[in-house]
């Protein structure tokens, strides 16, 4: 049984009474994560037996469950020198579920560091088939699988690095989310300088109150989205934003794999893919669909979304070393 096969049955198992331990394999390591339904703590690796490596499209990582989406109330300024900044409310943010600095040691906090280990680690490894590694995409089979809330958290939790920034791009075009639940207005973004040769990168890309993290919205919606992540411009822009900071991490919201066609075209970009997958929602014949449209993409990684709780294990705990 491939690997691809293996990680599709094991989301046909989560839907019995009461289901067995996931446990999910990357490169040298295996993780153990008991299903629930918030915010998962992960074991920690070396808790866990050792495994061969895993196979080029390899399920990762931990799930962190999706909320209801947050009414947050955040800013936007434009400076004297022109760059507009964005104050983003991360008391809201923290209350609403998302990963914050402030948020204190949650069980999401700690999945997310999990999960965003592996995909750091390879960022700055060689381009695979010219493809830059830090360039992420967070997919989904279908909507409301929680790619989105996804993408906000890892992108939070890379923020907190101390050696990387981050740029969270919102590249759902058809539906862009991304400025919606952080409380922002729809703004000028992606589109717009794929269309308009006269706008620069910094003309639209927002700063926020996080110094390590800014945001590309999605922009204009146009009929034409496909063929304009498809063009050369494209491919321009992806690989300035891929190299213009040596500590640069770029996440890409993308549409759903099942329902667009520019998910596919984006992903003919990326270095690396994360495709979400909702417990108990998804099913199995949609996750081998969506791995059969990203055939030929290497590093193509799997988060375990909306699982249920450890019993006994609370969202915010205390531990200390010494």
């Amino acid at each position: 049984m491939s690997i691809i096969e293996k990680a599709a049955s094991r989301i046909d198992h989560t839907r019995a009474p009461a289901p067995a331990p996931v446990v999910v394999e990357h490169d040298d390591q295996m993780v153990v994560l008991q299903p629930h339904a918030s915010p998962a703590t992960a074991l920690p690796p070396a808790a866990a037996p050792h495994v061969p490596p895993a196979s080029a499209a390899s399920p990762v990582v931990a799930p962190g469950a999706a909320r209801a989406e947050p009414r947050l109330e955040s800013r936007t300024t434009t400076s004297k020198q022109g760059t507009r900044q964005v104050e983003l409310d991360l008391a809201a943010m923290r209350e609403a579920g998302l990963v914050t600095a402030a948020s204190g040691r949650t069980s999401l906090l700690e999945d997310f560091r999990v999960i965003k280990r592996p995909l750091l680690q390879r960022a700055f490894t060689q381009a695979t088939g010219g493809r830059p590694n830090n360039l992420i995409m967070i997919t989904s089979s279908l909507p409301g699988e929680g790619k989105t809330y996804c993408a906000l958290n890892l992108a939070m939790s890379i923020a907190m690095e101390l050696d990387h920034t981050v740029l969270l791009v919102d590249a759902d075009v058809a539906r862009p989310s991304v400025l919606r639940t952080l409380g922002l207005p729809a703004q000028r973004g992606l589109m717009d300088i794929l269309v308009d040769d006269k706008l620069d990168l910094s003309d639209v890309m927002l700063r926020t109150n996080v110094d390590t993290l800014s945001i590309l919205p999605a922009g204009t919606s146009t009929p034409r989205a496909t063929e304009l992540l498809a063009s050369s411009t494209m491919s321009n822009l992806v690989n300035e934003i891929a190299h213009r900071y040596p500590d640069r991490v770029i996440i890409f919201d993308s549409p759903p794999l099942l329902l667009t066609s520019e998910s596919r075209v984006l992903a003919s970009h990326m270095g690396q893919i994360v495709v979400v997958v909702e417990a108990q929602g998804t099913t199995q014949q949609a996750v081998q669909e969506s791995l059969r449209q990203l055939e030929g993409c290497s590093n193509v990684n799997l988060i375990y979304n909306k699982a249920r709780d450890i019993p006994g294990i609370e969202e915010k705990y205390d531990y200390n070393y010494g």
